[in-house]
């Protein structure tokens, strides 16, 4: 009897049934909201042509821009990896009065609006606010600086990270610690080779959103910026500029860069924690 050989599905079927509409639904989402708007922003800047697109990314102006955004979007993010992992840490390893409290507290940049962050950054930082004040004796100005931007950078990214590193903080159990302790490891060497190998692609993960959030900031960064060219300026805000004066073009083009800059980062990260996660399974 001969037997009957079926030729093999690229997709295995699923005991869940729905997986052509539902992949349907999936692909026409995406392409209304993700890919035509990345398309159109693709093709706008070449309009004018080439030169013109040359003219606008290479001038120094521009250039000064998307260094000070991703520079201090980078910087903001590495310093809510560090705080943002030891808020975590403490929120989930601890119990203390007010833990609630200050558990609500680190999804405060998530509800407010970046506007009022904004605002209040520039008052409490300025020279003659709270903290600007005791540091204006020293000659170290925050407001109207590059490190401004930076601080609210870190407002708005902190989040990610907490909660990027809070679950699972919860589900590796304090008997995984203790036994690395009653076999000798010292409490630096139980959080280097047991805690941060299993928080590691969270903390990637964190870092990562945060970044991303950090890049495109507006609201929040445009008050204590100070927007002075070639020192405070970031590249979301030439892009208002440049659509301010009708020049669509200009705008796109700028904003091809901050997205194919973007990309690069986060395929880098995001190889970064798959090989983190493959040498975890070994």
């Amino acid at each position: 009897m001969t037997a009957v050989v079926r030729p093999r599905r690229f997709v295995e079927p699923s005991a869940l049934p729905g997986f052509g509409p539902a992949l349907g639904f999936t692909m026409v989402y995406l392409s209304f909201f993700l890919l035509l708007p990345l398309a159109a922003l693709v093709l706008r800047p070449w309009e004018h042509g080439f030169g013109h697109v040359w003219s606008v990314i290479t001038e120094r102006r521009t250039l000064d821009a998307l260094k000070l955004s991703f520079g201090a979007a980078f910087l903001a993010a590495c310093l809510n990896a560090v705080f943002g992992t030891i808020v975590a840490w403490v929120l989930v390893r601890y119990d203390f009065p007010g833990k609630r409290l200050l558990d609500a507290f680190v999804d405060l940049p998530f509800a407010l609006p970046t506007a009022v962050a904004g605002i209040a950054l520039a008052t409490i930082y300025a020279p003659t606010g709270m903290i600007g004040a005791l540091l204006d004796p020293y000659h170290i100005q925050i407001a109207y600086t590059p490190l401004g931007v930076m601080v609210a950078l870190v407002f708005v990214g902190f989040p990610f990270v907490v909660r990027a590193i809070q679950p699972v903080l919860e589900d590796l159990h304090v008997e995984v610690e203790e036994a690395a302790a009653t076999l000798g490891a010292s409490r630096l060497r139980t959080i280097a080779l047991v805690v941060f190998p299993a928080i590691l692609p969270a903390l990637l993960t964190g870092f990562s959103l945060s970044m991303a959030r950090a890049v495109g900031e507006y609201g929040s960064v445009i008050f204590i910026a100070g927007n002075i060219q070639n020192v405070s300026e970031i590249a979301p805000l030439l892009i208002i500029m440049h659509l301010e004066e009708f020049d669509y073009a200009g705008a796109a083009a700028i904003g091809l860069v901050m997205l194919l800059i973007s990309a690069v980062t986060l395929f880098a990260l995001n190889g970064v924690q798959a090989l983190v996660a493959r040498r975890g399974l070994r």
